[in-house]
């Protein structure tokens, strides 16, 4: 009995280590997996981007300010009180034009009493000319009433200045402001009359980064739009600050256009668009297709089916593209979507096919 259960022992025994060498030793069929026949990964469904040649402009943007392209706030050189006021809100102003007459009565009555002196002192110097000539009297005598009368000439020169200081005149063409004084108001020099301006043509303030400045010249066309529509006007750059700000890092820039029009007011906000140069034939693809890595970008492209990965080097990026300076060539397919889960040498199928 003995001598069964052993015999049926070695047998149990003998027929595990079979079903081990049939289930776990048994050499498999190169590339069968164990489950069944082979299996292929599935393409995996992806946007693609075709490259191609296009126009690249190089734009910089900033923000300005509209200025006047002369703008003075008229102040009285003299106090005293206003006898007329010409100033009329809003309307065109020539150079020259009067604008406020303060009373100069005073003046006059100097000037007057002056031109009589100078009378009485060119008679005198006029009657010694003729005794100096039969030496009637000395040299002396004679300088001394010229002096006289040339004292006299340059009294009379001061108080026409100060007259002329009695009228506000127009420094040069343009649009009156508002008003501040009435005829009949006493004012000071420091009293504000009103404002003139000239808006035609009308200048843009703006500056542009350090980076740039290099690239910037006189003469140069800009664009600009303002807040208060869409419409696109031009302005051609004509002055450079000289230096670099060193609180901002920044270029001072000012240009003029032309606003005949008056469409443009002094002081509105502008979005300006400035052209540094343009690139014919750039390669430029979308910029979610690349991706950052250790030593620079890469993208995925489709080559016979399979996503290939190739370096690259960027250039100049816009909102929605960048241009690629090496890696890439005309008619390379870059994938857009997916990107993040591809290897190369992964199977892929198009979904959709864009182009610029």
């Amino acid at each position: 009995m003995k001598t069964i259960k052993v015999i049926i022992t070695i047998a149990i025994i003998i027929g595990a280590f079979a079903l081990i060498k049939i289930f776990f030793l048994t050499p498999k069929s190169p590339g069968a997996p164990a489950g069944g026949p082979t299996q292929k990964m599935p393409p995996a469904p992806v946007n693609m981007y075709v490259v191609a040649p296009q126009v690249l402009q190089n734009n910089v943007y900033a923000t300005g300010t509209l200025l006047a392209n002369e703008e003075v706030m008229l102040l009285p050189e003299i106090s005293g009180k206003i006898v007329g006021l010409y100033i009329h809100e809003g309307s065109q102003m020539r150079k020259g034009d009067l604008l406020l007459k303060i009373n100069d009565a005073d003046f006059q009555a100097q000037l007057r009493k002056m031109e009589l002196q100078l009378k009485i002192a060119d008679e005198k110097v006029a009657r010694l000319k003729q005794l100096l000539s039969i030496q009637g009297i000395s040299q002396e005598e004679y300088d001394i009433a010229l002096n006289q009368s040339n004292t006299i000439k340059a009294d009379i020169d001061y108080i026409k200045a100060q007259i002329a200081k009695t009228e506000l005149r127009a420094p040069f063409n343009g649009i009156m402001g508002l008003k501040y004084v009435s005829e009949g108001s006493t004012i000071t020099t420091a009293t504000r009359i009103a404002s003139i301006q000239q808006v035609n043509p009308i200048k843009i303030d703006f500056s542009v980064p350090e980076k740039y400045a290099g690239t910037l010249n006189q003469n140069d066309n800009i664009a600009f739009t303002v807040s208060e529509n869409n419409k696109q006007y031009k302005a051609r750059i004509y002055a450079i600050e000289p230096k670099i700000d060193q609180a901002t890092r920044t270029l001072q820039i000012r240009a003029l256009t032309d606003n005949s029009k008056n469409e443009l007011f002094a002081g509105a906000f502008a979005k300006i668009e400035l052209p540094l140069r343009t690139i014919d034939n750039a390669l430029m693809i979308p910029t979610e297709a690349v991706i950052p890595i250790l030593k620079g970008k890469k993208v995925f492209i489709c080559k016979d089916g399979k996503a290939q990965e190739v370096i690259i080097e960027t250039g100049i990026r816009t909102d929605t593209q960048v241009q690629v300076v090496s890696g890439l060539k005309i008619g390379d397919s870059v994938i857009t979507t997916g990107i993040m889960q591809l290897k190369p040498g992964a199977p892929v199928r198009s979904l959709k096919t864009n182009s610029n």
